[in-house]
Parts: C-alpha cells; structure tokens; sequence
C-alpha cells in the first residue's frame, strides 16, 4: 500500500519540518510505504526543510511554485501532480502547521483495512481553540448545512483513494474549496475521529475573517442550491411580509440578494483552464530523500 503524504505549505518551513519528523515517527510500525511532497506555496521567507534522521519516509520532494495561488490552489496543484506523476494508492492531504495531528495518520491506515474503497474524512470532534472560535465554527457548520443540506465537519486532513483523486482534479470546485469539492463529488465518505491539534510554532492563521471566507467559499461549491433555496426563502418571506412591508422588514429581502451576488463571485473561482494549468506554475522540484 503506497501512501503520498500532501503538505501545503506558506511561510511556514519551521513547523513542516517538525511535522514531517513527527510522521516520521508515527508511520514507523505502519505497514504501507509512506512518501511525503510538499508544495511551497511561493514563499517569502527562508525555504528550507531541516529534517533529520527519516527512517520511515521513503522519499521526501519539495515543489516550489512560481507565484501564490493560496492554500486551496496548492491542495489542487498538488493533486493534480501526485495524480499524473507519482505511484500511489492513496493521498493524504494535511496542513503543515501540526493542527492535523500525526498520530491519527495511523487511524486512517486502519480505515482503510475495512473500507479500502471508501475516502476517509478526519471529522473534528473536539478542537483546540478558544471558546469565541469554537462559537463561530459552529454557526460556520449551521451556516454551511443551511444553504447546502450538507454537514461539512472536515477539513484538508482526509485520506483519499485513487479514484477520489481522479474525480477532485476533474471537478472545477477543487480549485477554490477542497472539503466542499470532495462534499460534492463523494457521498459515502468513511468518517473517522480527529483532534484539532495545536500549532507547532506561532498562532493559528484561521482569522475569524478566514473562516468567513472559507464557509462562503465551501457554499459557493453548491451555488445551484443555495440560489434555489435563497429563491425558495425570498417568496415565502415575500409572502409573510407582504401586509407590512417597509423598508426594515425589507432588509432580510435585501440581505439574501447580496448573499446571492456574492456566492455567484467567489463561484467564479472556480477556473478549470486555470486548474488545468497549474503544474505549469512549479519552478522546481527538489528530491530532498
């Protein structure tokens, strides 16, 4: 069983290396062959990986990307190279900051035991930020379910078949929101119990701001829904308000329009050429192992 490890990474050279030497150390008494390719997303600081001492890892690569495209683009790029250019029965994308924990990568293995044609989503059931966060996840989960019909409780930390990776870099949707691609183009998900972990170095870069973006980006994926069910809400709030109607009990009318135009945007995203093209964006690959 051939594992590729995807590591996206920004900025952020100090905690990939610790993150690749804690798998290192947690794949240990796996039985699957591991390799890891990390994706630099056009870093501006130092660019270096300092690991040592990797007994378990079979290969280590660095893809080093011309310009920033953003952490769902290097996901996608991503995909799209380990699918055309590596051996590999599954993927497993996670981010490089040590939120997604090593330790679980041994709980997908044994997933994949007794579903070996099932994706497997790490599901959060319990994280480590504050109280205030944890409040806006969520209504981010509410939010999304709403205007979706899906309860999206992962994130980047899945472990996906072959098959799953051919239908994600087929599907414009990869190219602006990876969970709410594999959301729509894989229904019977294996769902297996995460921890958000801490970061290794630094404070969280999910901004109350960030999740904004990233729920819209999620709803986005499932634009034909949500532009059916805002239509569906528009008429029976119509409806309700028709005998006193004014300019406040306008509001909400006005609220789900904007909501409309904005989700319709960030669909734009959703670039296929441009998805297409993204390996012509790699400057170099270092064979690091």
């Amino acid at each position: 069983m051939k594992i590729v490890i995807l590591i996206p990474v920004f900025n952020d050279f100090k905690s990939a290396s610790k993150l690749i030497e804690e798998i290192d150390i947690s794949i240990s008494e796996l039985k699957a062959v591991f390799s890891v390719i990390v994706v630099n997303d056009a870093s501006t600081e130092e660019k270096i990986l300092e690991t040592k001492n990797l007994n378990n890892i079979k290969s280590l690569k660095l893809i080093n990307m011309r310009n920033n495209k953003g952490h769902a683009r290097c996901i996608a790029a991503g995909l799209k190279h380990i699918s055309e250019n590596e051996d590999f029965d599954y993927v497993i994308p996670m981010d490089g900051d040590g939120e997604d924990r090593p330790e679980e990568i041994s709980n997908f293995v044994e997933k994949i035991k007794d579903n070996p044609n099932n994706t497997i989503v790490g599901e959060r059931v319990k994280r480590s930020e504050g109280l205030i966060f944890k409040i806006c996840y969520f209504f981010h989960k509410i939010f999304t379910y709403t205007f979706t019909g899906k309860f999206i409780k992962f994130g980047n930390f899945t472990c996906l078949t072959k098959q799953t990776v051919k239908k994600l870099i087929q599907e414009k949707a990869t190219w602006s929101s990876f969970s709410g691609s594999l959301a729509k183009t894989e229904n019977n998900l294996i769902k297996s119990p995460s921890i958000r972990g801490s970061r290794y170095f630094g404070p969280s870069k999910m901004s109350f701001l960030n999740l904004i973006n990233h729920s819209l980006a999620i709803i986005a994926v499932f634009k034909t829904g949500v532009i059916f069910r805002s239509i569906a809400f528009y008429a029976i709030y119509l409806i309700i308000i028709a005998e006193y109607i004014s300019v406040i009990t306008a509001i909400p009318l006005v609220i789900i329009i904007i909501f409309g135009l904005v989700i319709l945007k960030i669909s734009g995203r959703e670039n296929m050429i441009e998805f297409n093209n993204s390996l012509t964006n790699i400057d170099n690959i270092e064979k690091i192992k």
